[in-house]
């Protein structure tokens, strides 16, 4: 097929090299503009440039794809397909009804469930057992087109999110590559969504990022490990926000008040939660590195028997 590839972020490499190895021809790669990093603000191109440029493919980075003229260079080059993984942006109707096959788009969640920004981080942190990839036809809505096919993958009790997005980021480029075959050869059904089924998966922000030491020990291990490596669970300590990238618990009953710290020992810091015990194994306090806690405690104190904010 000839396609368009619209994708901006690490997640959404795979799935170009995949297409480019298995002889579609890709006629342009859409991705983000280059944006400022770190202290000299830098611009640092996206994941997929970084990769098309490898590949010597064509680059095009609009500040708003909806803009008439951008939908006219995409018109050039008559494709048979737009495939969408984590781009960035909304596309209009005009885009959506531009190729003979439509948008394709690889979602990271078993659609019609954790539609949005975030699939992988919620599956975590609702306390999912299974997650998965769907493709989907897209529409004008959020999430919402039909099914095409689906992939699922088990999310076992201690994988972080990073784990989750390695594993299902390869999961899409194959489930792709089957999508356009199929498509192509009359294979697929589409699968209309159930929308009473659906729910949403935000964007964080500082206060869903928070823990809240009056949840169950078990759902706080659940928000930590759905959040890291990145954006990351904290608490706050002296009005100062402590990152925590790995943790466990017990669902042991204690007499301590939520978020009193018990104790600070090798094997981690023990903090009492609604339900049960956090046990903090990795952190990172303000202005220092990412440390795992029998490391920092080498060197530092922790205190004890005090409460969290």
């Amino acid at each position: 097929m000839n396609v368009i590839f619209m994708g901006t972020p690490e997640f959404a490499v795979p799935t170009l090299k995949n297409l480019h190895e298995n002889g579609h021809e890709i006629k342009l790669v859409v991705t983000q503009p280059d944006k400022p990093s770190g202290r000299g603000k830098k611009l640092k191109k996206s994941e997929v440039k970084e990769a098309a440029e490898q590949l010597r493919l064509p680059v095009f980075q609009p500040d708003k794809i909806k803009k008439q003229e951008n939908i006219q260079v995409l018109k050039q080059y008559n494709p048979d397909v737009i495939v969408v993984v984590a781009y960035g942006q909304i596309l209009s109707r005009e885009i959506l009804e531009l190729p003979k096959y439509g948008c394709i788009n690889v979602h990271a969640s078993l659609l019609p469930k954790l539609r949005g920004a975030a699939p992988l981080n919620w599956s975590i942190i609702n306390g999912e057992t299974k997650t998965g990839v769907t493709t989907m036809k897209m529409d004008v809505g959020l999430d919402t087109g039909d099914m095409l096919l689906k992939t699922e993958v088990e999310i076992t009790e201690d994988m972080n999110v990073g784990e989750l997005h390695d594993i299902l980021m390869y999961k899409g480029a194959d489930l792709l590559i089957e999508t356009l075959d199929k498509l192509e050869k009359s294979e697929i059904v589409p699968e209309k969504q159930d929308d009473s089924l659906s729910d949403y998966a935000p964007m964080f922000n500082n206060e869903n990022r928070k823990i809240n030491w009056n949840a169950d020990a078990k759902s706080i291990h659940n928000l930590i490990r759905g959040l890291s490596p990145w954006p990351t669970a904290y608490f706050t300590m002296d009005d100062k926000s402590v990152k925590v990238y790995e943790a466990s618990y017990t669902d042991e009953k204690t007499d301590y008040s939520p978020g009193y710290i018990i104790k600070a020992e090798d094997d981690g810091i023990y903090v009492a939660a609604g339900n049960g015990t956090l046990i903090i194994k990795e952190i990172q306090m303000p202005g220092k590195k990412k440390m795992k806690v029998d490391a920092y405690l080498r060197g530092n104190n922790f205190p004890e028997h005090i409460s969290l904010n």
